[in-house]
């Protein structure tokens, strides 16, 4: 079981806001959205890229290079040209600091 990594303050982020941290050697985005925190994977199921600096509608990331959309909340795909969901990644808040895991391998 991995351990939890300290992501950033509870009250860093805005809603709205994205932070990229490493988590076991896995680029890891973190969204704050209506005040709740989700983690997915950096990176786009289509061709690899990293997704945390595309446009964040509601709870939708869409790519910067080639448009798929996912669900931030669930790291489902929404729409083409990817197929494949993102992999997704429990968090949660001790003494004001947001936390992530990578629970893949458990």
């Amino acid at each position: 079981m991995s351990d939890w990594i300290n992501a950033a303050l509870e009250n860093r982020l805005a809603d709205g806001e994205v932070i990229v941290v490493d988590v076991d050697g896995t680029d890891v985005a973190v969204f704050k959205i209506a005040g709740e925190f989700y983690a997915i994977e950096d990176k786009c199921t289509h061709d690899g890229a990293e997704i945390a600096s595309g446009e964040l509608v509601g709870d939708e990331i869409i790519c910067p290079r080639h448009g798929a959309r996912f669900c931030v909340k669930t790291g489902a795909v929404r729409s083409a040209p990817a197929y494949e969901d993102i992999a997704c990644f429990p968090v949660r808040i001790e003494n004001g600091m947001v936390q992530v895991r990578d629970n893949r391998w458990d």
